[in-house]
């Protein structure tokens, strides 16, 4: 469905991220494919809790179930458990019969399926990818029709991330003014990422409230795995990520490697150290926390740090300015005319690098997509565009431009020197 082979962990700069989603497109419908895992149980005194472990956190995530049942093997007696459950979700549902490699000679065995109560079966091959197409489009005509996305567009989705325990549910529930999310100081305690809306003379916002991520080594339980996916979901929903910091604790490897999920998805960041009220300090305290902080986080070193408190509401107003600056930064759109002239003030003031006496010619440059913002170089050799000439141009447009609390990508295309 998606498209390509999605690989268990994935090595990216700066963060190991499970990919147990991925995103697919369907008739220019755009959707995200969850695989839940196998539920098959060790041992029969535990089938029912294995499978309200796993698929009760699957199913309340979804818009569209995909039940996936093995087509030479028939029906077994998970099969028709999973399906019972599934029955009363009263979601949409698609039933998939897989490894029908030779339908066209058993095409009888599929009405077996039809005892399972829901609905007409779709005999698929994954391995040889056949009747694919016919699944896909079963999906799509369940898939809910987002007609509100313009009604949407004055919205600003937060994601509030972190390490379990510092501090997310208290921080949504003082802006919210009321116990919306469970808190306790027991780590773990949000399974889901929660959604509230929220409107003040700020704007109009939805608070994404997630499960904090554990190091890999001790996300041992099922129901765990779904809460790291679902933060990661989270994140790539959000515009904003505002990544919490426990202040007593300071910036550890794990906060490292949270962190680097939303920079890598390309969201606007904010650093909210909580706990600021429990934190002994003195004049200089803020300026050298925030020096810890990027010389941790070298690559957030665009994202602006606040000290709150969420148990006292310390700072907790300014935080929405934030919000909404980053936000727009996010979404900043410079024309190709504004961008040359910065381009070539930057050219003028720092010379292309060259290599073997052939120098770097950079023609032009335009702004190719927003969140985050990405430009495209246009040049005569891109061996030649070195990654510190890079930085400096990207250096050039933050000081031009602002781009506060957002990462900026460019890439680099090759155009031919008609001189």
């Amino acid at each position: 469905m998606s498209g390509k082979r999605i690989s268990i962990v994935e090595d990216t700069p700066g963060v190991t991220r499970d990919r147990i989603y991925a995103e697919a497109n369907w008739r220019g419908m755009d959707f995200t494919v969850i695989d839940t895992g196998g539920i098959e149980p060790e041992s029969e005194d535990i089938i029912i809790s294995q499978m309200r472990e796993q698929a009760d956190m699957a199913i309340s995530m979804a818009d569209v179930i995909v039940f996936v049942t093995d087509f030479k093997a028939g029906i077994t007696s998970a099969d028709s458990e999973i399906a019972m459950m599934l029955r009363k979700s009263k979601k949409p549902i698609v039933l998939i019969c897989n490894k029908a490699d030779n339908y066209g000679k058993t095409s009888d065995d599929i009405y077996e399926f039809y005892n399972l109560g829901l609905g007409d079966p779709y005999p698929v091959s994954a391995k040889n990818a056949l009747g694919i197409g016919d699944a896909l489009d079963a999906i799509y005509e369940l898939l809910p029709k987002n007609d509100n996305e313009q009604d949407e567009s004055d919205v600003i989705k937060v994601a509030f991330i972190g390490k379990p325990n510092v501090g997310k549910s208290s921080l949504v529930n003082k802006i919210l003014g009321e116990n919306r999310v469970i808190v306790s100081n027991i780590a773990g305690t949000t399974r889901d990422a929660i959604d509230s809306e929220f409107e003040n003379s700020h704007g109009k916002y939805i608070l994404i409230d997630t499960a904090g991520i554990r190091r890999k080594s001790k996300v041992t339980e099922n129901l765990e795995r779904y809460s790291v996916m679902r933060t990661q979901l989270a994140i790539e929903r959000a515009d904003v990520c505002v990544f919490m910091i426990d202040a007593n604790e300071g910036v550890t490897d794990q906060d490292a490697k949270i962190a680097g999920e939303a920079h890598e998805a390309g969201k606007g960041v904010i650093i909210a150290v909580n706990k600021w009220d429990e934190y002994e300090k003195d004049n200089n305290t803020t300026e050298k926390y925030k020096k810890e902080i990027y010389d941790k986080l070298s690559y957030l070193s665009y994202a602006p740090v606040i000290f709150i408190s969420a148990k006292t509401g310390q700072r907790v107003e300014k935080l929405y300015e934030m919000i909404n600056m980053v936000a727009s930064q996010n979404a900043l759109r410079v024309s190709t005319a504004v961008l040359n002239q910065v381009l070539n003030e930057a050219i003028a003031i720092v010379q292309p690098p060259t290599d073997k006496g052939k120098r770097l010619k950079i023609f032009y440059m335009t702004q190719a997509s927003t969140k985050p913002p990405t430009f495209v170089v246009f040049v005569n050799d891109k061996k030649l565009f070195h990654f510190s000439y890079e930085r400096y141009l990207v250096n050039q447009l933050r000081k031009e431009f602002g781009l506060i609390g957002t990462p900026i990508r460019m890439m680099v295309r090759e155009k031919v020197d008609k001189e």
